[in-house]
């Protein structure tokens, strides 16, 4: 029988008053028929084809569901229920709380990026080192991934300059762990949350030699610009023999093709100076205005750390 209650002198699908089995008295089988309906699984819809789940009303075929209830009762292996989609939802939620809870009060910040390969004593280990030391002179905290590479390095360097050392870090399938330079570190499974927090609580960007994940935090970066979603961010590439032939292909195929404007190129800068790198960082910054007109949603400058990006 089902498990939605069936309220007294309703009418069965046949237009036949409900318990009297069409073309027979009340209290004997219709044939096979009735005897296929007597023996429907428990959660079959009711009569009138429509289920009510929650805020959703369901009708015909789509109302053919398992009860929440019976869901969360009938536990048919053990944990289970965290490879579910809804509790996939309560997770990435969790991730934001804990990501905006933790960096609410950072302060101003730049978000620095590099290579994961890079060797420590390699020049590109020491430019991060440099970066992430003379924003933290600055008055900004240094915001990475949180791995090896360019990422310790810069997290080192905030350390030495006695600033704020922050690391994002990411479940991956190679398992890397929070290096020993973060102070503060929060770890993610989801990149899109991750992502966000790189840019929510940054006033800006500076991207070091790196490779996959390097250019998908860049061209992200570019595109939030370009798009108006986040504004007068600057982004600072450091490394001009990195960078400049990616940039040349830039100006010669996607501008010369019409894929993208000769403006969208103004969004970045290449310097080889790491003090030049954060000079326009910091100086990006400050010209920062949020969509409403107010001064900088995300602290605007080193004296200006209360402020955030909404």
């Amino acid at each position: 029988m089902s498990t939605d209650p069936q309220p007294q002198g309703a009418t069965a699908p046949s237009g036949k008053p409900a318990g009297k089995p069409a073309g027979g008295k009340a209290g004997q089988a219709a044939g096979p028929a009735a005897a296929k309906t007597s023996a429907e699984p428990r959660d079959t819809p009711p009569p009138s084809g429509i289920r009510h789940k929650g805020p959703l009303e369901l009708r015909r075929k789509a109302a053919k569901v398992t009860m929440s209830d019976r869901t969360l009762l009938d536990t048919k292996g053990p944990g289970q229920f965290v490879h579910t989609d809804p509790w996939r939802v309560l997770r990435i939620q969790s991730e934001f709380v804990e990501g905006f809870g933790a960096l609410a009060d950072l302060g101003p910040a730049v978000s620095v990026f590099g290579s994961a390969r890079t060797v420590p004593g390699s020049l590109n280990y020491e430019l991060a080192v440099e970066v992430g030391r003379q924003l933290a002179e600055a008055g900004l905290a240094v915001i990475t991934g949180g791995g090896p590479g360019s990422m310790e390095a810069a997290n080192k360097g905030a350390v030495q300059g006695n600033g704020v050392s922050v690391g994002l870090g990411i479940e991956l399938p190679f398992e890397q762990g929070m290096n020993q330079w973060v102070d503060l570190g929060i770890n993610f499974r989801y990149f899109f949350a991750r992502k966000t927090m790189f840019v929510k609580y940054a006033q800006g960007f500076i991207v070091l030699p790196g490779g996959l994940g390097t250019l998908d935090e860049l061209f992200e970066a570019m595109v939030l610009v370009q798009t108006r979603k986040v504004t007068s961010f600057p982004i600072v590439l450091l490394g001009t023999a990195f960078w400049s032939p990616m940039v040349e292909w830039i100006q010669t195929t996607l501008v010369a093709e019409g894929m993208m404007s000769e403006e969208d190129l103004d969004l970045l800068q290449v310097v080889d100076d790491p003090a030049l790198a954060v000079e326009l960082v910091v100086e990006g910054a400050a010209r920062h205005r949020n969509p409403n007109g107010s001064s900088a949603g995300n602290g605007t400058s080193p004296g200006n750390p209360g402020g955030t990006r909404g």
